[in-house]
């Protein structure tokens, strides 16, 4: 079981450390180490506790170690003793206001790392403009009793990917900083990137254990293959490859009486629409007129269980937790607003627990199916796409006979399910796990890096 331990700075100028005699047993130590930063000391056993560790002062500032007064695991290897791990948190759309630095999501960020006790990690948020490559070191925002602080430290154990956007994820400096920490610094980077529909679509096929979630999806490439999807099953959604919030999906529908074409679709982000078309090209004529079809996705429709003749998805998060496990730690049922192709919130939709929906019979069955199913996804996700995924958001859906489909995956998935009361548990849950993961990586990195880099 894994030990932490509360980190004291004693004011002098030793290179002295004194340890829990637990720490010490059947060890030579050396060395101690704080992010990249490291220094041969002296280690003696504590005379008196063995909840704590004391450091010097010059230990401290030579380390650029934060004196906030927070326990930390520490890792052992090679006669040198590592206190941390220190966590970095990347992302971008920093501003000058000193309450609100990284604008409109600081609130989320400031949550994300009151974390910090619970997991005995110390966490801190920056972007390409913090490093200092020169020194190798980083201007780190950490939240410590509800303020922001500002810290020179050194290069972290791991970092947590939390760029906002795809737009970002792009930039040739993001790129370059992700590459260089990566490859240089062989720093474990987790979440590294934003999921691609056909991508995730074409390597889950290969796996088995997970193919039967999923509904068949093509890259769009002719009006004769949605023709014929369309005659096989009724309506299918029409989704960019890399979109994200419901933004640009079309479902159309086909009507076998009448011979005629139906496309729900939402107009400039705002105004849900159905319209009516003889044939399918006038339907893409006019409604995708201004698309580039050739980065679309084709998928199959499925009929899925309602509430009030409206339809109904499931959000499902997993985490992998500090021993590396998946766990699920959020389930909610969306419903989709009146005339919405999508169940997001920004179109009407609601969010609901399944307690609320359905008895508690159907509630533990339904439960355990979404479970299963996200956890069977989780596992062959991690195993086939590339670097290491840590939390994953998907939006999954129940068929009127129980089977389970898998719509959507999202690397760095949004968190509108938690405004819902009944939700907050899972939502300090998934806090804890994005970054006590870390804890998992830190010791893979230090004490075992041929599993992680193998």
């Amino acid at each position: 079981m894994r030990q932490h331990y509360l980190i004291e700075v004693a004011p002098s100028d030793q290179l002295v450390v004194f340890c829990p005699r637990a720490i010490l047993e059947n060890k030579t130590l050396k060395k101690i180490s704080f992010g990249s930063r490291s220094l041969a000391v002296k280690f003696y056993p504590h005379p008196d506790c063995d909840d704590r560790i004391i450091i010097s002062q010059y230990i401290q500032e030579a380390l650029q170690f934060p004196s906030l007064s927070l326990p930390l695991h520490v890792f052992c290897k090679n006669e040198q003793l590592t206190m941390g791990p220190l966590v970095g948190v990347f992302t971008s759309g920093f501003t000058t206001d000193k309450k609100l630095p990284i604008g409109e999501r600081t609130e989320f960020f400031s949550k994300l790392l009151s974390v910090q006790k619970m997991t005995a990690t110390l966490p801190f948020v920056f972007g390409e403009e913090h490093i200092d490559w020169e020194q190798g070191c980083i201007d780190g925002m950490f939240f410590v009793n509800q303020t922001w602080q500002k810290h020179s430290i050194p290069f972290p154990d791991v970092i947590y990917d939390r760029i906002p956007n795809r737009r970002s994820e792009s930039r040739a400096k993001i790129k370059k900083v992700k590459e260089r920490l990566q490859t240089d610094y062989l720093i474990p980077w987790y979440n590294p990137g934003f999921f691609n529909k056909l991508d995730v679509y074409e390597r889950l096929q290969q796996d088995a254990s997970v193919e039967n979630y999923l509904p068949e999806t093509h890259p769009f490439t002719s009006f004769s293959m949605i023709e014929h999807m369309l005659a096989q099953y009724g309506h299918v959604y029409i989704k960019p490859k890399n979109g994200s919030l419901g933004l640009g999906i079309h479902q159309v529908i086909y009507d076998k009486q009448t011979n005629e074409y139906y496309c729900r679709y939402q107009e400039q982000g705002i105004i849900n629409r159905l319209r009516k078309f003889s044939t399918l090209e006038s339907l893409f004529d006019i409604v995708f007129s201004n698309q580039q079809l050739e980065k679309m996705v084709v998928q199959q429709g499925i009929h899925l269980l309602r509430h009030e003749q409206k339809m109904l998805d499931f959000r499902v998060h997993t985490n992998k937790d500090e021993q590396g496990k998946w766990l699920v730690t959020a389930i909610a049922a969306k419903i989709a607003g009146s005339g919405s192709v999508t169940t997001h919130l920004r179109s009407g939709g609601v969010i609901k627990t399944l307690e609320e929906l359905f008895s508690r019979e159907e509630s533990a069955k339904y439960t355990h199916k979404l479970s299963t199913a996200a956890l069977d996804l989780s596992r062959a996700l991690a195993e086939n796409m590339e670097g290491i995924i840590g939390e994953i958001g998907f939006d999954l859906g129940l068929d009127r006979h129980g089977n389970v489909w898998l719509f959507e995956a999202n690397s760095k998935p949004g968190r509108s399910i938690f405004t819902h009361p009944d939700l907050q548990t899972s939502e300090r849950l998934t806090r804890k796990l994005s970054i006590a993961f870390a804890v998992f990586l830190a010791e893979k990195a230090i004490v075992h890096p041929e599993e992680l880099y193998r």
